[in-house]
């Protein structure tokens, strides 16, 4: 996918946290900080990561600015309602330095934390693909628990093959 117009990416970006956030609702907040192994990331940890990561990388490198990002744990927020005001909060600080970008920022060369210039759109890019793939590891933290998940786009897999010809 080419980012080839602001408005266009911002709707995109806005529908991907909405699936992020739809998802939350699923986590029971006691699971929190649950995870399947000692020294993984618990689903909090992902949660803070996606916050963090992305306004403290993604946007300030979208500024032309170096990367603050320092790490995900608890001390950023502890507990299910911290955690995903945490998301939500940084979520709309990236969304309003996003919303200043013009296509002539989106054309530009970034640097990433690695000291590699990347065109800002496809760092953008890369940003929501790691999105969607923190999103997936909660949908398999959850399954592990065996708790119901809602299906991404309206139907689950085997509703498909039923309605399939």
């Amino acid at each position: 996918m080419e980012i080839t117009n602001v408005e266009a990416f911002l709707k995109y970006y806005s529908r991907i946290k909405s699936r992020t956030q739809k998802l939350f609702e699923y986590i029971p907040p006691e699971k929190i900080e649950w995870t399947y192994q000692e020294g993984k990331f618990t689903i909090g940890d992902i949660i803070r990561h996606l916050a963090v990561l992305e306004r403290e990388m993604y946007a300030e490198n979208a500024q032309f600015k170096p990367s603050v990002y320092k790490g995900c744990g608890i001390e950023y927020a502890e507990g299910y309602e911290q955690v995903i005001a945490l998301y939500n909060n940084l979520y709309q600080e990236s969304l309003a330095t996003f919303s200043k970008l013009t296509m002539e920022d989106m054309n530009k060369k970034c640097k990433t934390p690695a000291g590699i210039p990347i065109t800002l759109w496809k760092w953008l890019r890369a940003m929501i693909e790691h999105e969607v793939h923190h999103r997936s590891q909660i949908y398999i933290y959850l399954g592990m628990l065996n708790i119901k998940t809602p299906p991404i786009f309206g139907l689950t897999s085997e509703e498909v093959a039923s309605k399939s010809k």
